[in-house]
């Protein structure tokens, strides 16, 4: 798709709010910008504090009936989203690379990938559970909704990590509000939009606006819980605000995951599967490798590969086909992955490949860059970049090199990469994260818990597990014989 046919699809597009089944616009507007050319491509509205209320008051009401609707019909309308995503999924492709910065390949991924998680989460439910059933008394564990979710979604995969939370909000029986981020906007306001007609008004609205927003939805008396993924520092801020009602929350956070490639590996073939461990949407992810850990054997050999590969990948405006890697997505970031170069290079690291970002470039572009074993306590092995820049570090230990894995605040996900699968997965057992991909990496599932340790994160998404976190626990218990004396 070229440019200008991406262009036409999205500047004269309207983006209302969606608040109790009504589109709503509003008179102070925000822009956004394609990050491949730094122009703004569309404005959407910023919501009022009394814009937030109104959609808090209709998905409260909504509840009522929502939550007493059928399981099975509530699954079968989450399936049907999913449907309706699938039918306009070229619309959304080409939006999603406009705001977003992602070639066709990732936006594909990320599109079709939510389509399948509406379909397959619309499966799942929670039946209830009989604990003890005799003569005298029965005693029953349920599931029951929790009440108005507020979901608030990330600028680097805006339509799958909001999907992971509408899909089951919904299912579960709750309502929800989604607040997109104010860089990628778009998408999340045109889905809810778009599938309004198979939903109760309030059900599911849609609101769009500043930090201030993200504040009064986190403090909001009347939202039952909170869904953000997010920052670290943000998820903390969050779950201070979300304390003073006690709200439920699930916070999927930061990391800097670890990968570590044992001697055995044959380097040509290691080197393609590691660069998209650490490269895949530009680095813009939470579960990017992030500190590559390469045995001394075969250091040089996976360096060279890896630069060799790197050179190889194109990098450039999504929406031009041969693109492999986009822009970074916002300016905010672009200026904070710039702090990383400007410290390596004044601390005299040295660069296998790139290191020098062009002030010129038509969008937020940053060059692939590979770090040859800067020091462990180097911020860009302590701290998490999320953008194009990767150390690569020796060692010859595997004690040691546990230990360096582990010694972080994050535990999102790690990898480990050999032939000795023995090795492989006894190394992997040992590692302080959420998940752990041995000889694969970013394989999710809507059945396949995905949750941080430490400071990634609290709480679940996806699978059974993911799903409860939208619920209460409720006991029952029943005295069958009630004028017996006990």
């Amino acid at each position: 798709m070229t440019v200008e046919a991406q262009s036409r699809i999205t500047v004269d597009a309207e983006f209302p709010m969606t608040i109790g089944g009504k589109s709503v616009t509003t008179s102070d507007t925000a822009p956004v910008y394609n990050p491949a050319t730094k122009e703004i491509i569309a404005r959407v509205p910023v919501a009022s504090r009394s814009d937030l209320d109104t959609a808090v008051a209709a998905a409260k009401d909504a509840f009522e009936t929502w939550s007493a609707t059928s399981l099975e019909e509530r699954q079968s309308i989450v399936a049907a989203i999913g449907d309706r995503l699938e039918a306009h999924a070229e619309e959304f492709l080409a939006l999603l690379t406009a705001e977003q910065g992602k070639p066709r390949p990732m936006a594909e991924w990320e599109v079709y990938g939510s389509v399948a998680w509406f379909r397959e989460i619309a499966t799942q439910s929670l039946p209830e559970e009989i604990l003890v059933d005799d003569p005298d008394r029965r005693v029953i564990s349920r599931h029951t909704p929790l009440g108005v979710v507020g979901a608030i979604v990330p600028w680097n995969f805006p339509i799958l990590l909001a999907v992971w939370k509408i899909a089951p909000a919904l299912v579960a029986g709750n309502t929800i509000i989604v607040k997109p981020s104010p860089f990628t906007p778009l998408c999340d306001l045109k889905l809810v939009e778009l599938v309004q007609d198979l939903l109760p008004p309030g059900v599911l609205s849609a609101v769009s606006g500043d930090d201030d927003l993200g504040k009064w939805i986190t403090s909001h008396p009347d939202i039952a819980k909170i869904a953000f993924t997010g920052s670290t520092d943000t998820g903390k801020h969050v779950m201070r605000s979300a304390a003073d009602t006690l709200k439920r929350i699930t916070l999927e956070l930061g990391g800097n995951d670890p990968a570590i490639v044992l001697g055995d590996v044959d380097p040509a073939k290691v080197a393609p599967q590691i660069f998209w461990a650490a490269f895949q949407n530009n680095a813009q992810f939470c579960n990017a490798a992030k500190r590559i850990y390469i045995h001394d054997s075969v250091y040089e050999s996976v360096r060279d590969e890896l630069v060799k590969y790197a050179q190889s990948v194109v990098v450039g405006n999504g929406a031009d086909s041969d693109t492999q890697l986009g822009p970074i997505q916002n300016l905010q970031q672009y200026e904070k992955v710039g702090e990383y170069f400007d410290d390596c290079t004044a601390q005299g690291y040295t660069f296998a490949l790139g290191g020098r970002i062009d002030p010129d470039a038509d969008g937020w572009f940053v060059p692939v860059t590979l770090v040859d074993n800067p020091p462990e306590d180097s911020r860009l092995v302590a701290e998490e970049p999320f953008g194009p820049i990767l150390p690569l570090l020796r060692w010859t230990d595997e004690d040691d090199v546990i230990a360096r894995a582990n010694d972080t605040i994050w535990g999102l996900g790690a990898t480990v990469w050999g032939e000795d699968l023995e090795a492989i997965e006894r190394i992997g057992r040992r590692l302080e994260a959420g998940t752990v991909w041995l000889n694969e990496v970013h394989q999710y599932s809507p059945h396949q818990v995905f949750g941080g340790h430490k400071q990634s994160g609290i709480g679940a998404e996806n699978s059974l597990h993911g799903l409860a976190e939208y619920t209460n626990h409720q006991t029952i218990t029943l005295n069958k014989v009630p004028n017996a004396v006990s």
